[in-house]
């Protein structure tokens, strides 16, 4: 740049101007020493397959032992770093993770990567072809299984922190609304059968796809494919897809073999959605999927072979999240993280003394033509009830609400209902927002207050163990966190 010389009454001032002048140079094009570091990404993926068999994969309420295993399982795992927070987000082929076994896996995890336990979501896919995470004991396949588990869980995360690399964040959604359907019917006047307490509910689950018995769903569906996005900041490839669709699980797998269902065909396919590396993990977390399934009911569908449907729903699934991928306006590398945690203490129902009583009849009946004349499954829920009876008062369990940029995270140890996702997705102080179910624990189905009024098999006393008022105080409890975390700058 030109030199001047400035006179004034004094001794010229060129060597001054000048160093101020190359100072503000070389400011204009450094970041400023408070600017924060740009934002980091690492995933890994960890085969958490059970190495010996039989384990008992869930069947109703009966036996279902796996002899041996279709397709892997994982534990998957993506870590964000802002250079002031780092977390982990971590989905697992598994039923569901008991809070005792997801604390002790996040212990190990912060121990060997220096992640707060409280900045981790820990996530079960909650597929119906693999095992639950037991805390402890069982046979010695469970037990060999759970340490796989523990420490596949464990390793993702660790992985995932080593690949860390800088990075750019996006998020996008897309409907899928062909593969979802709200499994909660009202029926027509005559067809309800009494429930196992031998009282008649409003809707039924799951009543098959008659349209003399079916009248109408008792509930909405959230048809969206909503993903995050992340990428290198230098070579733009994609790193990581972390994907959220609120839709139970397919089934109708091999029988006899573990699976990771739909959510692993999903994270199968999308590198070559992505036209993605080696190195590229995808995965797909459950969503408020509490009452949603894959059964067109009032449709009759094609018969179909083991699997076969999972390949469908997998592949729609990756083609909505290459479409909502495709629609993602930026990334960004400034994209700052924020995230908290709650224990929130809630009430357990407690069966009322009649009830008591009704479950103690039930099981004092011992002659098999007496047990016959009992409604379906009186005696499972007539032990339900007791143990529920003879249970804490309370309940405490763990919510996590999470930003990534302008995308919101909200996680809940529960089968949410959808009515539940779709309330906090429209409540939410952020322009998008994903909501887990499933995560950090496991407790069973969380309906809302007005769908306990109609009763069925997820509002039953022993398939719902929290107080009918729950979902209100956790959704409460979210929305707040979330409002915390929107007044952040980023």
């Amino acid at each position: 740049m030109p030199f001047c010389t400035l006179h004034f009454a004094g001794p010229p001032v060129r060597a001054l101007f000048v160093a101020t002048a190359l100072f503000a140079v070389m400011s204009a094009g450094a970041s400023p020493a408070n600017e924060a570091p740009p934002l980091q990404a690492g995933a890994a993926a960890v085969d958490v397959t059970p190495r010996e068999f039989p384990v008992n994969m869930p069947g109703g309420f009966s036996a279902n032992f796996a002899e041996g295993a279709h397709d892997p399982l994982y534990s998957r795992a993506l870590v964000l770093d802002d250079g002031t927070t780092t977390l982990a987000l971590v989905v697992v082929d598994n039923l569901g993770i008991a809070r005792e076994m997801g604390d002790e896996a996040k212990a190990l995890a912060a121990e060997q990567t220096g992640i707060p336990a409280e900045r981790i979501l820990l996530a079960a896919t909650h597929t119906h072809s693999a095992p639950a995470a037991n805390v402890t004991g069982g046979s010695e396949p469970a037990v060999a299984y759970r340490t796989v588990l523990l420490e596949g869980i464990v390793e993702s995360i660790v992985q995932a922190q080593q690949a860390l690399r800088p990075a750019a964040v996006g998020h996008g959604a897309h409907p899928l609304p062909e593969e979802v359907f709200n499994r909660r019917w009202f029926l027509k006047p005559g067809k309800m059968q009494p429930n196992p307490f031998g009282e008649m509910d409003q809707v039924r689950m799951n009543p098959g796809t008659s349209p003399d018995v079916l009248d109408r769903p008792a509930g909405p569906t959230d048809p969206d494919v909503t993903i995050l996005s992340v990428r290198d900041a230098t070579s733009r490839r994609p790193l990581a897809l972390f994907a959220n669709y609120t839709l139970h699980y397919v089934g109708a797998t091999p029988r006899g073999l573990v699976s990771a269902d739909y959510f692993g065909e999903f994270a199968r396919l999308m590198p070559s959605r992505l036209r993605a590396g080696e190195d590229f993990v995808a995965m797909m977390s459950n969503g408020a999927s509490g009452d949603i399934n894959n059964i067109p009911f009032l449709v009759t569908r094609p018969p179909r072979e083991p699997f076969e449907q999972i390949r469908i729903v997998a592949r729609k699934a990756a083609d909505a999240a290459w479409f909502a991928h495709r629609d993602i306006e930026s990334h960004r590398a400034d994209a700052r993280l924020g995230m908290l945690q709650r224990e929130v203490t809630l009430p357990m129902r407690r069966p009322t003394e009649a009830q008591i009583e009704w479950a103690k009849g039930v099981l004092a009946v011992t002659g098999e033509e007496e047990r016959a004349k009992l409604p379906r499954l009186a005696e499972a829920y007539a032990r339900r009830t007791l143990n529920l009876a003879e249970a804490d008062e309370t309940l405490g369990v763990l919510v996590q609400a999470v930003r990534i940029g302008d995308l919101a995270v909200c996680a809940l140890p529960f089968e949410v209902l959808v009515e539940i996702g779709l309330d906090l997705k429209q409540r939410s102080p952020f322009p998008r927002t994903m909501v887990i179910g499933i995560a950090n624990g496991y407790h069973g189905y969380l309906p809302t207050p007005e769908q306990h009024k109609l009763g069925g098999y997820e509002t039953w006393m022993g398939t719902c163990r929290v107080a009918e008022d729950s979902s209100v105080i956790l959704t409460d409890n979210l929305l707040e966190m979330l409002t915390e975390l929107a007044k952040e700058p980023g």
